[in-house]
């Protein structure tokens, strides 16, 4: 059954994908502040940040993740939530060995240290990734999964629950939850299609409603979706009622051949949530269903270019 009020993320940038691909992907502070600024005038609530270098790289330096917090939040209310994923180059890897780099946990745990940050993703798995013949390890046990527990809880940031298939759902994520290092509801994001990762599941309506019932209690859930499976799996999300992400993280096309920009991809989300005859959550009400303190808007909002 369709929920009265869809939360819409976007995730505009991501640590992988870069300007070659799609020039509309804003890698930088004030590119990334302004595309969320007219995502969020489309409809979205909730924006799930990467940060990148100068040089377009991935980092998660505090410093920039607190530069692009303080321009969006200058610009809307939006839900701030940082992204303990990193990238695959920039400050964010290291090499193991000839053919196989890290993700470097060290550098990942980084990224919820600017005060505006309100919810980051919790990557709690461990997963062996390719992009381009180059292998790539995330390498997050279960003792470095309850280390990031423990910093979430202690910095007050809620964390959003990243699964790629049903084993981190029923594994780590279950356990830290009945722990009590979150508190209801728990908010779980789905991500499906991931062809490079390892273990992770591709998107069936049959898959997605299993992970769904295989949910802790108690939890609403998001669903992301890689590439040309994003927009059925968020459209199935919704029927099932969930809520979704959508970006340029996740998606770099409109059409078939059509380049996207992240605010045709809240908008088109937006019609198909009031075709299904819901609403898009505003920020406000988003923070009111997470359980998160609520944030003034700004006043004097800068303008989109």
């Amino acid at each position: 059954m369709v929920t009265p009020k869809v939360i819409v993320t976007v995730a505009p940038t991501g640590g992988m994908a870069n300007k070659s691909q799609n020039h509309h992907l804003p890698t930088q502070p004030d590119e990334i502040a302004e595309s969320v600024y007219r995502s969020y005038n489309e409809g979205a609530s909730i924006v799930a940040l990467h940060a990148r270098r100068p040089d377009d790289e991935a980092t998660c330096s505090p410093e920039v993740y607190g530069k692009i917090n303080r321009l969006i939040r200058e610009r809307c209310d939006i839900v701030l939530n940082n992204s303990t994923g990193g990238g695959i180059n920039g400050d964010m890897t290291r090499s193991i060995r000839p053919g196989l780099d890290e993700i470097i946990f060290e550098e990942r745990i980084k990224a919820f240290a600017s005060p505006l940050c309100e919810m980051a993703t919790f990557d709690g798995h461990t997963i062996m990734a390719q992009f381009h013949g180059r292998n790539l390890m995330m390498v997050t046990p279960s003792d470095r999964c309850t280390q990031m527990a423990e910093m979430f809880r202690d910095s007050g940031i809620k964390p959003e629950w990243e699964v790629f298939s049903l084993a981190h759902i029923l594994q780590d994520t279950t356990r830290l939850i009945d722990a009590g290092f979150d508190k209801p509801p728990y908010y779980i994001n789905m991500v499906l299609n991931a062809n490079g990762f390892q273990g992770g599941y591709p998107y069936t309506p049959k898959i997605l409603q299993t992970m769904v019932d295989h949910l802790p209690k108690q939890s609403i859930f998001c669903v992301s979706a890689i590439g040309p499976a994003q927009l059925p799996a968020t459209t199935n999300a919704i029927l099932l009622g969930g809520h979704i992400r959508v970006g340029l993280e996740d998606n770099n096309y409109y059409a078939k051949g059509q380049l996207a920009t992240n605010e045709q991809l809240v908008a088109r989300a937006v019609r198909i949530i009031r075709e299904l005859g819901a609403e898009p959550a505003t920020a406000a009400e988003a923070r009111e269903m997470l359980g998160l303190a609520p944030v003034k808007a700004p006043s004097n909002r800068v303008a989109a270019e």
